[in-house]
């Protein structure tokens, strides 16, 4: 079903009309018409198309994948400057928006690089490329503690969401070419959510926080179920590699919260966010977290305890996976809504790019599985 539509419809939209042609790079967003929004480009939409197509051609699919894979990794030298940093937007025609260190960008470059050279790809300028990001950030932004500033100087709020995605880069890393810096920078990332971003006495895992990875209070105090998921799926991973049972605990947890607090029984889809009393703050519901709902019961399903783990997990996956088929409803073929509201209607606005990897991944996630 999932990769049916992907095959059929999702990879040949984008690898059509979703390519820059004539600039380079991709295309951001497409209306509901699917005319072209005109917008600025990101070094993390290019970051992850280029994961997306990777992924697409382990998958099987028969289109140009490889081709699209070479084009991103063109558009991806243009967002570093002379001196090596990052440039994280610049106008279609190639000037900086905005040359400042953001680590959620560095974080999907190293994604992307490590995508390309588990295909194959320009393995030894890509392995060196991400090790210089890497060496980078630890002398300009290492954080005293653990992780990463979000500024030289410091700024707030310090932020979990980044730290995810670099833990997810340095997994993958270690994976397709490994090295102790990716396995230090995973176990002090690991480490920091088990001790820091996570709520000892709910089990919930906050967005931000103070300059002593302190959550910040009040309205910045929020829980995001699609985080709950993500940083789970990822525990798991860390923890099964690691024989750490704590993370794997933690995991566990971080998916029950969501399931019972985060998810809209009558749509059967995880909504965006919760208060810090795990009460629904915002109760649509956005694609992204559906993907991330099906790839943590993935990992759950692995290290189910039992028959009965193994099916709710099962069920869970087959619920996750109906959820996503909902946004695919579209009147573009191969596009999606970003979000559906409580009334189980979706919300007219353009289609994300940038939601590609979300989908692409988790139905990476579970055919790995169901090849095995």
């Amino acid at each position: 079903m999932l990769l049916t539509w992907l095959f059929q419809q999702a990879l040949p939209f984008w690898s059509t009309r979703g390519v820059d042609r004539v600039h380079g790079g991709f295309y951001e967003r497409f209306d509901p018409t699917g005319a072209i929004v005109p917008e600025p480009r990101r070094a993390r939409l290019v970051a992850r198309q280029i994961y997306a197509f990777s992924a697409a051609e382990r998958l099987g699919w028969a289109g140009p994948a490889r081709p699209i894979l070479r084009h991103g990794l063109t558009a991806l030298d243009g967002f570093f400057a002379a001196d090596g940093t990052l440039i994280a937007t610049r106008t279609p025609e190639g000037e900086t928006l905005n040359g400042a260190f953001d680590s959620y960008d560095h974080a999907f470059v190293l994604f992307a690089l490590a995508a390309a050279h588990a295909g194959g790809e320009q393995t030894e300028a890509a392995r060196v490329r991400a090790h210089r990001l890497l060496e980078m950030m630890r002398q300009t932004y290492a954080h005293r503690r653990a992780g990463f500033e979000e500024a030289s100087p410091p700024t707030l709020p310090l932020k979990a969401n980044p730290h995810m995605h670099l833990l997810e880069a340095c997994l993958a890393w270690a994976q397709t070419a490994p090295d102790p810096a990716w396995d230090r920078l995973a176990d002090e990332i690991a480490e920091l959510s088990l001790a820091a971003f996570i709520d000892p006495a709910t089990g919930a895992l906050y967005e931000y926080f103070d300059h002593d990875w302190r959550p910040l209070p009040g309205d910045r105090k929020i829980v995001e179920p699609g985080h709950q998921f993500e940083w789970a799926w990822l525990l798991i991973r860390w923890g099964t590699l690691r024989g750490r049972p704590d993370a794997i605990a933690a995991a566990r947890r971080l998916v029950a919260l969501a399931e019972a607090h985060g998810v809209d029984r009558a749509l059967g889809l995880a909504v965006n966010e919760l208060d810090a009393n795990l009460t629904i703050r915002d109760a649509r519901a956005r694609l992204w977290p559906q993907t991330e709902r099906l790839k943590a019961h993935v990992a759950l399903q692995a290290v189910a305890r039992d028959a009965g783990e193994r099916a709710d997990a099962s069920g869970k996956i087959a619920e996750a996976a109906r959820g996503m088929m909902r946004f695919f409803a579209h009147p573009v073929a191969g596009a999606w809504w970003e979000h559906i509201d409580r009334t189980g209607e979706p919300i007219v606005e353009p289609t994300r790019a940038s939601s590609l990897y979300h989908i692409v991944l988790a139905i990476e996630v579970l055919r790995e599985v169901q090849a095995a």
